[in-house]
């Protein structure tokens, strides 16, 4: 028989809130069973939670992790799911090096600034003869 987790189980497994969990099922990536009024969560949530923490550290939006996983349940061979999966994959992968150029521009930028300022204060430090 497959074990069963409860909301707080499955929370500690992961290192998350109840809430975060349940934001996921609000959301629809998550769908757990119920015994009586209790919400339990099978290994295939556990799987899910898994992927759906992973894919948000990686930058994914919900909606982006919602299509990956409901291809799951339509492609058997997950031939659709591993080719969205590299089309949303290459996507990341362009918006990330964007990003690390930008913030390269940036810095560069923002350490020119930085020495001017430090050349300004320096010139009228002397000019007025004001030292350290």
């Amino acid at each position: 028989m497959e074990k069963l987790l409860t909301v707080t189980e499955l929370a500690e497994a992961f290192d998350v809130t109840p809430r975060t969990i349940r934001f996921y099922e609000t959301k629809g990536l998550i769908s757990p069973q119920r015994v009586g009024s209790t919400r339990v969560y099978t290994y295939r949530d556990h799987a899910r939670l898994k992927l759906i923490l992973r894919a948000k550290r990686l930058g994914f939006s919900l909606t982006d992790i919602r299509e990956y996983l409901n291809l799951y349940n339509v492609d058997p061979e997950q031939i659709e799911q591993q080719q969205l999966l590299l089309t949303k994959i290459s996507r990341r992968i362009e918006d990330l090096e964007q990003q690390q150029e930008d913030l390269v521009a940036t810095l560069v930028e923002l350490r020119d600034i930085e020495q001017q300022a430090l050349s300004n204060i320096k010139k009228k430090a002397a000019a007025t003869g004001f030292t350290e």
